[in-house]
């Protein structure tokens, strides 16, 4: 059953790691790899990646991606949102800080901004407006 709009939006505000997908080079399946990203209900959904990254790269060129998440309990549910780029901007300490406290216990975020800061280089946050959603709740099995 399909998810209402209400119902979609908050699922995906919840930290699920989405898989990303985008349009790749010709020749080549889509480039579809594990994310962290950032979402609230009504709002632009958001990535930090690395400014040399293929991920960047690949969404600068098609300037749009997707998001999916999904679980299996209590019941099988998914989202997957796809839209435009709105916004592609430097990543900042702020940012990898909210988006790591989102994922990581209180006590390991600190270690992991340090050790991100220092090793990951140059980063940029991308913002993509929703614009085409799919979803639906399975049920339990």
């Amino acid at each position: 059953m399909a998810l209402s709009r209400e119902e979609r939006e908050k699922f995906l505000a919840e930290p699920h790691i989405a898989a990303i997908a985008i349009t790749a080079e010709d020749g080549r399946a889509p480039l579809t790899v594990p994310i962290w990203y950032q979402y609230e209900p009504g709002g632009d959904a958001w990535i930090l990646t690395g400014l040399d990254s293929r991920k960047n790269q690949l969404i600068q060129r098609a300037g749009r991606f997707s998001l999916m998440v999904e679980r299996v309990e209590p019941s099988i549910r998914y989202v997957s949102v796809e839209g435009p780029v709105v916004e592609t901007a430097p990543g900042t300490v702020e940012l990898l800080r909210e988006m790591s406290a989102r994922y990581l216990p209180a006590d390991k975020v600190d270690g992991y901004v340090e050790m991100a800061s220092k090793s990951h280089g140059e980063q940029v946050v991308i913002r993509m407006r929703p614009e085409r959603w799919v979803s639906s709740d399975l049920g339990s099995v």
